[in-house]
């Protein structure tokens, strides 16, 4: 798979950022392979042999995107050692927004009591993350904010059709959030790699809903409300994709492969995961992995997994990390930066102008 038809290689540089705090949020419910055994034609060992899934978050009917993305967002801030006052920027990734509109980032600004900051939603499906951070991170290292809120949040089981056992298995409910903020070194050669293919749409989409195709009582009683997927075409795009956006983004990093302390990668499939490790001769134990517990919550992936990394101490300071994903659209994306920890007290607060003021 060639990911770009264009004879340009762009340089994309990612400025150095600080990850000041993180956090998570997982709904109490919890569903087994045992339950799903009750529920469809499946059985544990069939899902755990395919998958590497053996259980999954199941948010209840309060638990929304924006609940449970204010309850991360608030631990994220917690940990920072900051308020929702400090915040200048709210980026939220999902595909299960609360409403078409308003954004659900608007809800989470409530929510947490953040000021009238500008507040936004992206949707690039189970990239929509690292979209995110790297959008982020230019915005942080221009001056023009201090620091961003960055959400993945995700209530899947509202678009799963709990009778078609290839999906249902798959995914889960949950929100991560990390809150970022400019680095001090300009020059330090960090990278990000993102893109998308509208051709192969049609591989793991949702028919209705949209405007294209409104929900209505037919289209309801065919289930296009529901999640579609082309297995095996996504089995293959998901790793080729992940493939040469990590070796891109290595490349535009002037990296090798030995320097990644770690690499975060999107929860979807552990045979994908493994593949990724066959291809470019890298360990397994690199990869930081934790779907056995959540399944694939699709933006939340990333920032739900690169949490539990940190406070494991997976990941140290000075690390060098990748996350890298893939999603609907199709769309891919990898960002490699050097994690740090450091306070924001080192930042001349003075010389930044912020926005949403």
């Amino acid at each position: 798979m060639n990911l770009s038809k264009s004879t340009k290689e762009p340089l994309c540089q990612l400025p150095e950022v600080v990850i000041v705090g993180t956090g998570t949020y997982l709904p109490s419910k919890i569903l087994t392979n045992y339950d799903l055994e009750k529920m469809v034609d499946t059985t544990d060992q069939w899902i755990t042999e395919r998958t590497g899934i053996k259980e999954r978050r199941i948010a209840n009917e309060k638990e929304t995107p924006s609940e449970m993305g204010a309850e991360a967002a608030l631990i994220a801030l917690q940990n920072a050692g900051l308020t929702p006052e400090d915040l200048d920027l709210i980026i939220v990734a999902t595909t299960t927004p609360d409403t078409i509109f308003p954004s659900t980032a608007c809800y989470i600004q409530q929510k947490i009591g953040a000021r009238t900051i500008p507040a936004f939603d992206i949707q690039a499906a189970c990239s929509g993350f690292i979209y995110a951070f790297v959008l982020a991170s230019h915005i942080v290292s221009t001056g023009s904010a201090r620091y961003i809120l960055v959400v993945g949040a995700e209530k899947l089981s509202t678009i799963i059709d709990w009778t078609d056992r290839n999906t249902c298995v798959l995914f889960g409910d949950g929100a991560g959030a990390a809150i970022i903020a400019a680095g001090k070194d300009k020059n330090k050669r960090l990278s990000f790699n993102i893109g998308a293919d509208g051709s192969h749409w049609q591989t793991l989409y949702i028919p209705a809903g949209g405007s294209k195709l409104p929900l209505t009582p037919q289209n309801i009683n065919h289930k296009l409300h529901y999640l579609h997927m082309v297995g095996k075409k996504v089995f293959k795009l998901a790793i080729d994709s992940m493939e040469q956006s990590l070796l891109r983004c290595l490349k535009n990093a002037g990296r090798s492969l030995e320097d990644i302390a770690c690499i975060i990668p999107h929860q979807a499939n552990l045979r994908i995961i493994e593949a990724l490790s066959q291809r470019l001769h890298i360990p397994s134990e690199k990869f930081f992995v934790n779907m056995e517990k959540y399944g694939n919550t699709s933006s939340a992936c990333i920032p739900i997994a690169l949490h539990e990394a940190i406070i494991s101490n997976r990941i140290k300071d000075g690390d060098i990390i990748v996350l890298v994903s893939f999603g609907a659209g199709i769309t891919w994306g990898s960002v490699l930066f050097e994690y740090k920890t450091k306070k924001m007290e080192s930042l001349k607060k003075e010389e930044i102008a912020l926005i949403g003021q």
